[in-house]
């Protein structure tokens, strides 16, 4: 029951919500009992395309299937989450971009003395994360703190269950397209790759670069480091330091986890020309909103439909607010909203319909 209303939290209204609350009784006791006898399987995925910021698969399970997610999730990720280092973030309750950004800019003011000492920071990110992702070696850590076989049972279920045997696919097949082979779902090997979208696939996630984690801390000895999902910084006084420290990286990760860097996405440079990371940037002084995420909002803000509108300001003046040094941004958002009708409060922190008043003319 406690999974249940943890699924449905704020997703109450959608139709799949309410499809399983007519019978809610009969839905979740049909869904215990097959739990206990062990007939439980996945069922049928939905995929579809989203293109912000970049195009990729969404894979959403049936509903009782995100309760089971919940179920599993609830009962075995304390244990997990007892072990991640403190700089570990996603998925992680209390742990998100702000927390994350937040802890970045505490090691960078740690490791400069308040930006008065020079320091570098190596950014890195992993190639084509969710899609080649080993279950063999998932399985693995999962089996090393879960020691009962109903729960290791299910999560191998969970883990192993393979969506594209019973998928329904949404959106044009040129929307489709638009995702890179090497990135899709579709085409990864039947021992490789989880469904990007699900709780299950995020919290196994973090299992699986937890050993990442140690690695960097306890054998690289990194004092400073920082990681979201699959995106992970470290800094350093000495480019050197972090330059053997991507070196080693690389070679760690192919015979530890299967996985690869993505060579693109490597930088290597000091951290007073400003650090790019979850959309916020850490200057010298000054922490603000990634640009290409303030120009996206501003676009859309100006095109949606009027009745989106207010929603998504309200939407975009909480992510600004959250960068310290964000009252330009959340002016330039206040103007637009401004334009499409709306008003915003004095301390440029929320939206609202503005009222019109008529006189009244007898007729």
């Amino acid at each position: 029951m406690q999974a249940y209303l943890d699924c449905r939290a704020n997703k109450r209204n959608t139709a799949s919500a309410l499809q399983f609350e007519q019978a809610l009784e009969a839905n979740l006791w049909s869904l215990y009992q097959r739990l206990c006898d062990g007939s439980y399987q996945p069922g049928r995925s939905i995929c579809f395309v989203v293109t912000r910021p970049r195009p990729r698969e969404v894979w959403a399970a049936q509903f009782s299937d995100r309760i089971v997610h919940h179920l599993l999730y609830n009962h075995i990720a304390p244990r997990f989450h007892a072990g991640f280092v403190a700089t570990s973030c996603a998925c992680i309750p209390g742990r998100g971009t702000l927390y994350a950004a937040r802890q970045l800019k505490h090691s960078v003011r740690s490791i400069t003395q308040n930006w008065s000492r020079p320091a570098h920071y190596l950014k890195m990110d992993l190639a084509n994360f969710f899609v080649g992702i080993s279950k063999p070696v998932l399985l693995a850590q999962l089996a090393k703190r879960v020691h009962e076989s109903w729960w290791f049972d299910l999560a191998r279920t969970i883990l192993f269950h393979d969506p594209r045997a019973d998928v329904e696919l949404r959106g044009s097949p040129a929307k489709l397209d638009l995702v890179p082979p090497h990135k899709s779902l579709f085409n990864a090997p039947a021992d490789k790759g989880l469904p990007i979208g699900n709780l299950s696939s995020q919290f196994f996630a973090n299992v699986h670069l937890d050993a990442l984690d140690q690695h960097i801390k306890h054998q690289l000895r990194a004092r400073h480091y920082v990681r979201y999902v699959d995106d992970f910084i470290l800094l350093h006084e000495s480019p050197q330091w972090l330059n053997h420290a991507r070196l080693d990286i690389q070679a760690w990760l192919p015979d530890n986890l299967g996985a690869h860097v993505n060579p693109r996405k490597t930088i290597l440079q000091p951290v007073a020309r400003g650090i790019d990371f979850v959309g916020h940037v850490i200057n010298p002084y000054s922490h603000t909103t990634r640009r290409t995420t303030l120009r996206g909002a501003l676009h859309r803000l100006e095109t949606m439909p009027a009745d989106e509108v207010l929603a998504a300001g309200n939407s975009y003046l909480g992510l600004v607010g959250q960068a310290e040094h964000s009252h330009t941004d959340k002016a330039r958002i206040a103007r637009a909203l401004l334009k499409r009708g709306h008003a915003v409060d004095g301390d440029l922190s929320k939206a609202f319909r503005k009222q019109f008043s008529f006189d009244l003319v007898k007729p």
